[in-house]
């Protein structure tokens, strides 16, 4: 009794510890509040707004066609080469055999960065193509697995025969071998369909701007904080899963007597399905992924511009206007830090027209002779930039010929006044015990050591290896003490009261106190960065002269006021500020600080090859502690 007890206790926590997780994921697609923090009320708006997210939906449509046809055709491939090696005398089987399962037992990210080379190398433009020949490339060894068995239990004998009685070849395999291979060969339809459904590694690395399936658009999600639309699509997605195995597992029960009189025959249906439904189907995929490739391949032949920017950085509405009044089509991708920008321009992997990197990182571009000079006549609206912040960014772009500004703004420390004990005005409150996870770090190199050289009273561009070590130390010390590091996911994390303190960037903080008001922003009196993020474009973009359209655009002023409104990072263009409304933004001391009252801001540098592999080291030493 006890035993039995114990195995039901068992049984019972292997289903908690499975399905809790995907029942608080389906519980929040109904919540009314964006934050996982507190219940806001039962809602389907997050469903609605799903199928009405483009994005999201792009997504899901391109994982599907490549799903479906990289499936179908690794299954054509595979199912041949399994044939053509069952054929073969064992040793020469054998050697086949083990070459074929080297990719499955190789590590994913070994093949994607192989098959990103092999494309880079053969000149081919990454995107759907080439996810599309990467994913039937780590698909057919599945599929040859999956038919290989059923292969060897065929009699070779009865397709002699068939030969024999004058059949052909051709006619022989449909008739004979087929249909006892049928269920190897939709066995790996099935696993082809579901591993390439299910991948990210070698989609990653194969995937060119304005390409993405479900997992790389979920990924760029949760690096920025994940949004209630993603819980309804992983909440439909498991539902949909979760009817199909009940459908093929249930079986009616059969009496034994009826199960003994009932003669083996071929099923109509399978006939109507092998023969008609599955050609047909997969004839229409192939249709329509060619469609589809054909509509990228002639939109890779239209006017366009390809921007590359941070995560939720530009009002959406902005792009679409400027498609409108332009007739160019915005291919538009996203980055959550610099370290990912840049090794993305200096392989020249892909071609973008326009990016918008951060100061130091600019400055290393170039010295390293990758940003193209900037043809201002084409831009005559960055007369609207502020004269100090051109100014500013000689510090990084010394003749102003390669950058205009953008956003700029500070690093501070954001904190929940009924959190803490009193108000903060010191770095050092990151260090103190008393808030032991409710601290959030900024989860980025320079930022957090940074922040930490700032504490010790060094400049946050120090490469002196003592002071370096001495802020390592510290930072490794106040570890324990960090809740998350993190990048986007601190406004989320800070609004819902998740955290007490919080490194944050100004205009994060402006949208925080919105919906937050017991959230207050400080720069500490130690000192902090002033940084600028600003448009460049790459020395190997395609589109210069639309890249040069696109940043002119942008500084339109009632253009720069969108973008400020939407995204609450501090605008430099003069002419836009003077057109916001709210009297109490156009004079916050969070968005636009009266610089002269501070004499401790610096503006990041970049500090050279070695400098940036000394903080990377010493930045592993931390996080793997």
């Amino acid at each position: 009794m006890i035993k039995k007890s114990l195995q039901k206790l068992y049984l019972a926590l292997i289903f908690i510890i499975l399905y809790a997780p995907i029942v608080t994921l389906m519980v929040l697609s109904f919540n009314q509040s964006k934050t996982r923090s507190k219940w806001g009320g039962f809602t389907l708006k997050w469903y609605k707004e799903l199928f009405q997210n483009e994005q999201i939906m792009s997504a899901f449509y391109t994982t599907l066609i490549i799903a479906f046809l990289s499936a179908a055709a690794a299954t054509v491939i595979g199912t041949a080469a399994a044939i053509a090696i069952q054929g073969m005398k064992n040793r020469w089987r054998t050697l086949y055999m083990g070459v074929t399962n080297i990719p499955m037992m190789n590590a994913e990210i070994v093949m994607g960065v192989s098959l990103m080379l092999l494309f880079i190398a053969c000149r081919m433009t990454l995107g759907f193509g080439t996810i599309l020949i990467a994913h039937i490339t780590f698909n057919i060894p599945y599929v040859i697995l999956s038919v290989a068995p059923k292969l060897k239990q065929t009699n070779r004998h009865v397709y002699e025969a068939a030969l024999d009685l004058g059949a052909s070849p051709l006619n022989a395999f449909f008739k004979v071998v087929f249909p006892d291979i049928v269920p190897g060969v939709l066995s790996g339809f099935m696993l082809a369909f579901t591993m390439s459904l299910d991948d990210f590694v070698i989609t990653h690395f194969t995937k060119g701007p304005g390409i993405d399936t479900l997992s790389t658009k979920i990924y760029t999600e949760v690096r920025k904080g994940i949004k209630p639309e993603i819980y309804a699509l992983s909440t439909i997605m498991f539902v949909t899963v979760l009817v199909l195995l009940i459908l093929i597992n249930y079986s009616p029960e059969e009496k034994e007597e009826t199960r003994k009189k009932r003669v083996k025959k071929p099923s109509k249906v399978k006939k109507v399905l092998f023969r008609r439904v599955i050609p047909a189907v997969i004839c229409a995929v192939f249709v329509f992924g060619g469609f589809y490739y054909a509509q990228e391949s002639n939109m890779m032949n239209s006017e366009k511009v390809v921007v590359y920017n941070w995560g939720e950085y530009l009002d959406p509405e902005v792009l679409t206007l400027f498609e409108q009044e332009t007739g160019i089509d915005v291919v538009y991708e996203e980055f959550e830090t610099n370290e990912i920008l840049y090794p993305k321009i200096s392989s020249g992997a892909i071609a973008y027209d326009v990016i918008c990197p951060s100061d130091y990182m600019i400055q290393r571009m170039i010295e390293n002779d990758l940003l193209a000079e900037i043809n201002f006549d084409n831009i005559p609206n960055v007369k609207n930039i502020g004269k100090d912040y051109m100014e500013q960014s000689r510090q990084f772009d010394p003749e102003n010929k390669y950058s205009v500004p953008y956003c700029w703004g500070t690093v501070g420390i954001l904190y929940n006044k009924t959190m803490v004990d009193e108000p903060i005005t010191s770095w050092s409150v990151l260090w103190d015990e008393k808030y032991k996870d409710n601290i959030l770090m900024q989860d980025s190199v320079r930022d957090a050591f940074g922040v930490t050289l700032k504490y010790l009273g060094y400049s946050l561009n120090s490469t002196d290896l003592d002071e370096l070590t001495e802020a390592r130390d510290l930072l490794i010390k106040q570890k324990p003490l960090v809740q998350a590091y993190v990048i986007d996911q601190v406004r989320d994390k800070m609004i819902g009261n998740e955290a007490a303190i919080g490194v944050i960037y100004s205009g994060e903080a402006i949208y925080t106190q919105m919906e937050n008001p017991d959230l207050e922003y400080v720069i500490p009196e130690e000192g902090s960065n002033i940084w600028i993020d600003s448009w460049v474009i790459p020395k190997n973009a395609e589109n210069k002269e639309n890249a040069e359209k696109f940043i002119n655009f942008l500084c339109r002023p009632e253009i720069a006021l969108m973008n400020f409104e939407y995204i609450t990072y501090s605008t430099p263009n003069s002419e836009a500020r003077k057109l916001i409304e709210d009297e109490a933004i156009r004079n916050s001391e969070i968005a636009f600080p009266d610089l002269s009252k501070y004499d401790n801001l610096e503006t990041f540098q970049y500090l050279g090859t070695e400098a940036d592999q000394t903080y990377g080291e010493l930045w592993n030493q931390v996080k793997s502690r």
